[in-house]
């Protein structure tokens, strides 16, 4: 009788997992940036079947090494100070223990998750709902560059759980809107920015509308000194996790092309006619770069978006948008985008303009190679730049090298992608290839046909001079064969 209730149970523990919607298994090859765990489950952690059923239909499979350490000791009530590369899982190791602890029947915020950009909120929160789809948590965004009606209105209703930049934040607090006084979950993501001299004093004030008895996380790949007085200050003996024996990804190719300030440009064409670019961001040091940027790029053909902090809220969350959703090839910006923003499909960044300190270059090229995966940096350097590449090459303990004639594929292009492209090549060979036979058989049948006419009208033989052919008939020619190849890059 115990032994079927045991196989009664453990069919029903089973029988749910048949109906989750799984995404698409994810081939790409992956390195030990994530790979390196100590081989647990998130089955583990005894988490909340609806929460397990997000997870897995978010296409997670088992957690990196940043979950594995984050997860349990953020379930205990912990506070964490978590240091971790970009593209590793961050953003899950604080939002899974979040989501379980959130108690959907109290109509209470419970939970803030605090980031310092409008982009980055908008990603965290639309994670945080995708994970807890099935738990029916009522999850809110908020960012400056709205109106306050919206939020005021949405919080008169269910809220559980807040992402939002701190301005906003402490507006919604001040006022009375947002109230803290149960909020015992304090999340900063990109913590090192957060508490940049900027920020500070706003978390700061921030943190007195929340109840004493709370857990602060702090998680980011760079913690300055200025961590460790907010520690102090603000933190209750917290559980420290460090994965950061290297600082860059390993998956992440870096080099550099050394240019002239006016030859920007045209190498930006070179990389885009000779690279295998699914989607590539391009960085620039100031916003004025990066109009001008995107409207030259428009013009050499490419299709191209741009954003900087300077544009409309609401153009800004278009783009955005428009550029995840692959809508376009490739992307301008300032280095807004350089924090937390996490699009798959990116796997080539371009610094047009080189940064001038190690924190910004490590953000910037930790776009491409998202959890584990290939990806491409090239920095144009000009004479003035030299000083800082050997710098940042110091400080982050990292090599550049010079960009070589031509770049390996595999390198930043997935095995499935390269089989993809190959795949597609053999069958517009083949395709060619039949329509020149078709156009073979059309000629002679014809030839066969006006024949008969040919031998009676007895014309007499005549010697035609030899086609002249253009001297750069080969470049031409090749030119024609490799326009779609071209089209499809861009």
């Amino acid at each position: 009788m115990a032994a079927n209730q045991q196989q009664q149970l453990a069919h029903d523990n089973d029988s749910w997992k048949k109906q989750l919607n799984l995404p698409t298994k994810d081939t790409r090859p992956q390195t030990e940036d994530v790979t390196a765990t100590k081989g647990n489950e998130f089955e583990d952690y005894f988490l909340k079947r609806e929460l397990l059923m997000g997870i897995f239909e978010a296409g997670f499979e088992r957690p990196s090494p940043i979950q594995e350490e984050s997860i349990p000791i953020a379930l205990a009530g912990r506070d964490i100070l978590a240091r971790a590369k970009n593209g590793t899982g961050k953003t899950a190791a604080f939002l899974i223990p979040t989501l379980e602890k959130v108690n959907v029947k109290k109509n209470t915020v419970q939970a803030l998750l605090l980031v310092p950009t409008r982009e980055l909120a908008l990603q965290t929160a639309q994670v945080c709902k995708t994970l807890g789809k099935h738990m029916g948590v009522q999850v809110m965004v908020t960012t400056g560059g709205t109106t306050l009606k919206d939020d005021i209105m949405r919080l008169s209703e269910t809220v559980h759980i807040i992402v939002g930049t701190p301005g906003r934040i402490l507006d919604l607090a001040g006022k009375g809107v947002a109230n803290f006084s149960a909020c015992t979950t304090f999340v900063m993501d990109e913590a090192d920015k957060l508490l940049s001299p900027e920020f500070t004093p706003i978390v700061e004030q921030l943190l007195t509308y929340f109840p004493k008895e709370r857990q602060v996380m702090l998680y980011s790949a760079t913690f300055p000194m200025i961590v460790k007085t907010f520690k102090d200050k603000h933190m209750v003996k917290p559980y420290e996790i460090n994965l950061m024996d290297e600082l860059t990804l390993r998956g992440v190719t870096q080099y550099y092309a050394f240019v002239e300030e006016r030859q920007k440009v045209h190498c930006l064409n070179t990389l885009f006619s000779k690279l295998q670019i699914n989607q590539s961001i391009i960085f620039c040091n100031s916003t004025n770069r990066v109009e001008l940027l995107a409207k030259k790029i428009t013009e050499l053909g490419y299709s191209c978006f741009y954003s900087h902090a300077k544009m409309l809220q609401s153009h800004r969350n278009r783009v955005f948008h428009d550029f995840r959703n692959g809508v376009c090839r490739n992307l301008v910006c300032s280095d807004l985008l350089t924090r937390g923003i996490d699009i798959q499909a990116v796997n080539v960044v371009i610094n047009f303009d080189f940064p001038k300190n190690a924190e910004t270059y490590l953000h910037r090229i930790g776009r491409s190679g998202r959890f584990g995966h290939l990806g491409l940096a090239i920095n144009l350097i000009t004479y003035e730049d030299r000083f800082n590449l050997y710098k940042i090459e110091q400080e982050l303990g990292t090599e550049i090298q010079a960009i070589p004639p031509v770049i390996d594929t595999r390198l930043y292009v997935a095995p499935s992608s390269l089989d993809d492209q190959q795949q597609r090549q053999q069958i517009d060979h083949q395709e060619q290839q039949r329509l020149i036979h078709q156009k073979q058989q059309l000629q002679q049948q014809m030839h066969q046909q006006h024949q008969p006419q040919y031998q009676q009208q007895m014309m007499p033989q005549q010697h035609y001079p030899q086609q002249q052919i253009h001297p750069n008939h080969q470049q031409i020619q090749q030119h024609h064969q490799q326009r779609p190849q071209q089209y499809q890059r861009r």
